[in-house]
C-alpha cells in the first residue's frame, strides 16, 4: 500500500471518533445550549387577576341570548288546478341549553287561507345535536280552530339530516303526529339541493276538516337553490302530495286529486 494512502485512512477512520468524544464530553449543563437566552416568566398572581379579575377580562359566553329566524320555504306552487303560496317559518330565542322555538306554516290558494297554524315550543338540549320540545300548537284552518298540546324531539342526525318528530295531543282525546327531514346536499359552496319529506299521522277521523285516521298525507321534495349570500337564497324545484285512506276519500268526494306534482319557486332567508 502506497505511504500516502495509509496516513489518509487512519484520518477518515479516526479524527471523527475524537470529534464524537469531544462532543459527548460536553456536560448538559453548558449554558450555551440549555439556557434560554429569552426565558418565560413565571406566573404570578397579579397576573391571573388581571384575567379574572379585571372589567372586560376572561369573560364567559355560554350564557348569552341569541336569536334566529329562518324562513326556510316562501314559495309559490303551480301545476295542476289553482296555484298556491306555503311558507314553511321557524325560530328561535334563547341560550345554549334553553331555547324558545316558534313555527309556523300555511298555504294559501285563490285568495282564501287552506290550511294555517303557528307552534310555540320550549326546547331543551340533551346533546350537542338533540333537543327534546315541548308546547303548544294552535290551527288556525281548515275548519274551526283548534288547539293542540305538543311534544317531541329535533335534531341532527347522521350526514347532516335534520328531523323533527313531534306528537300532538288534542281536545276530545284527539291524537296527532308529524315527522319532518331535510338534507343539504352541496353540489358547490354555493349550489344546495335540498330532498324534503313530511308525514301527518292522525288517530281518528275528523270530517270537518276532511282529515281521516291513520298516515293522512304526505309531502315529498326537491329544491335547488343558489345562496346569493347565505342569507338570501332563491330556488326552484318540485313537490308531490298524496293523500291516503280516509283523507283521499274525503278529497274524491270533493272531486279533488289525491295525488299531485307541482313546480316551485321561492327564496329562503334568514336573519
Amino acid at each position: 500500500m502506497s505511504r500516502h494512502v495509509l496516513p489518509a485512512l487512519i484520518a477518515l477512520v479516526f479524527v471523527p471518533l475524537a470529534q464524537a468524544d469531544e462532543f459527548q464530553g460536553m456536560s448538559p449543563a453548558t449554558p450555551a445550549l440549555t439556557e434560554s437566552r429569552t426565558p418565560i416568566p413565571v406566573l404570578k398572581d397579579a397576573d391571573r387577576a388581571a384575567v379574572y379579575n379585571a372589567p372586560g377580562g376572561h369573560i364567559v359566553h355560554d350564557s348569552a341570548i341569541n336569536s334566529l329566524l329562518l324562513i326556510n320555504q316562501l314559495e309559490w306552487q303551480g301545476g295542476g288546478g289553482d296555484g298556491a303560496l306555503n311558507w314553511d317559518i321557524k325560530g328561535w330565542v334563547g341560550g345554549d341549553i334553553d331555547r324558545l322555538w316558534l313555527r309556523s306554516e300555511g298555504e294559501r290558494s285563490a285568495g282564501r287561507t287552506e290550511n294555517a297554524e303557528v307552534q310555540a315550543l320550549w326546547g331543551h338540549a340533551i346533546s350537542p345535536w338533540w333537543d327534546w320540545v315541548g308546547g303548544v300548537r294552535q290551527d288556525f284552518k281548515p275548519g274551526d280552530g283548534q288547539t293542540w298540546a305538543a311534544f317531541g324531539a329535533q335534531g341532527m342526525a347522521l350526514y347532516n339530516l335534520e328531523v323533527e318528530a313531534t306528537l300532538f295531543v288534542g281536545e276530545a282525546g284527539r291524537t296527532a303526529a308529524r315527522l319532518e327531514g331535510d338534507y343539504d346536499i352541496l353540489l358547490t359552496n354555493r349550489l344546495i339541493l335540498q330532498p324534503t319529506a313530511e308525514f301527518n299521522f292522525y288517530g281518528r277521523n275528523d270530517p270537518q276538516r276532511d282529515i281521516g285516521s291513520g298516515l293522512s298525507d304526505s309531502e315529498l321534495g326537491l329544491r335547488l337553490r343558489y345562496e346569493v349570500r347565505r342569507e338570501f337564497a332563491p330556488y326552484v324545484g318540485v313537490t308531490w302530495n298524496r293523500s291516503y285512506g280516509q283523507t283521499a276519500q274525503y278529497a274524491r268526494d270533493e272531486g279533488e286529486d289525491t295525488s299531485q306534482v307541482r313546480w316551485v319557486v321561492g327564496v329562503r332567508l334568514w336573519f
